[in-house]
């Protein structure tokens, strides 16, 4: 009679795969969780840095005349020396700009394009990167397991996103 191997042993020709496969788990989600990351900050770097770097840059205000499907425009008043009036900036349409309204911006370099200024330009250009924090707690709390990680991910996120609604109204 052969006696009956007990229930917890597990053979040890099994356990460098399961490690093997916990391993590349945690590093294709950390990798993914990174590059979701990386691209909310690439993302919001495009605007973020004319907003937070302004030395040099032209400052004004833009009082928002017209709009279509994706911009609006209006002429440029100067308030830094060294800008010029412009009869016409382009600013990017969004729920942060309304016809009729006057606003804090900067013109980007080169450029008759126009970003908001302040604070709420600030939160408004770093937007990309809160869907980011946002997006990324989901793969740090599904795929790698760390819930503490992924609150904070999480909060982030929500925090930057409510603050940048609320400076915006």
């Amino acid at each position: 009679m052969i006696p009956a191997m007990p229930a917890a042993s597990v053979p040890s020709s099994r356990t460098p795969p399961v490690a093997a496969l916990r391993f590349g788990r945690v590093v294709s989600m950390g990798a993914v969780a990174v590059l979701i990351l990386v691209g909310g900050v690439w993302g919001s770097w495009g605007t973020a840095q004319h907003v937070m770097l302004t030395k040099g840059k032209e400052r004004g205000t833009v009082e928002v005349t017209a709009c279509g499907a994706d911009t609006c425009t209006g002429p440029f008043t100067p308030i830094a020396s060294g800008a010029s009036a412009r009869s016409r900036v382009v600013i990017d349409k969004s729920v942060a700009v309304r016809k009729g309204q006057t606003y804090d911006v900067i013109v980007k370099p080169g450029t008759d394009e126009v970003v908001r200024s302040g604070p709420a330009g600030i939160l408004l250009a770093w937007v990309p990167l809160g869907g980011a924090l946002l997006l990324a707690a989901v793969v740090v709390a599904g795929g790698l397991r760390l819930t503490r990680v992924a609150w904070a991910l999480g909060g982030s996120g929500i925090a930057l996103l409510t603050a940048a609604f609320f400076a915006l109204q």
